[in-house]
């Protein structure tokens, strides 16, 4: 499985006249920590490309790339390589070697947040994605589940910061 799933369960507890709940949220940890090394590198190197598909990089894209550099757990040398080939990426076809089944899917999921990071995927964003998913063998519609998938988490995320911002005094 690509995700390695924790339960979940609801614990009541009595304490003298009432209660108190306790709740373990499940957490859905990334695999890509426990990936061979190259593969987190031909990940990561398939992210850099994608931060300069439309030719420019925003400071959510690099934000974006920056946090999957530090997740992938690689050296401070692999990781200025990286950041260099920012500037001059690699061709496509050079960044899908390398990659396994599951850093394909990963590498394409976070694809998608990073091309969706600026507020939306443009067309050669777009045509990128599907060649990917083209190339890893998914299903058709691959790249439109994990789009619609990408908006829900980042609306998601936008009622977080509402939240947030409604417990002010």
């Amino acid at each position: 499985a690509l995700l390695h799933q924790m339960s979940i369960c609801l614990v009541l507890e009595a304490r003298g006249s009432s209660w108190r709940s306790t709740r373990v949220v499940r957490m859905l940890p990334d695999t890509l920590q426990n990936l061979p090394r190259d593969e987190r590198y031909a990940y990561a190197r398939l992210l850099a490309y994608m931060a300069r598909v439309d030719e420019e990089i925003t400071v959510d894209e690099l934000a974006m790339f920056e946090q999957q550099l530090g997740k992938a757990l690689l050296s401070p040398n692999q990781r200025e390589v990286l950041r260099r080939s920012l500037k001059s990426p690699p061709s496509l076809e050079e960044c899908l070697d390398g990659l396994g089944p599951e850093a394909g899917r990963l590498a394409l999921r976070d694809a998608v947040l990073m091309a969706a990071s600026d507020g939306s995927v443009d067309d050669d964003e777009l045509e990128v994605l599907k060649e990917i998913a083209e190339h890893l063998g998914l299903v058709p519609d691959a790249v439109q589940q994990l789009i619609e998938w990408t908006k829900t988490g980042y609306a998601w995320m936008q009622d977080g910061y509402d939240l947030l911002n409604s417990l002010q005094g």
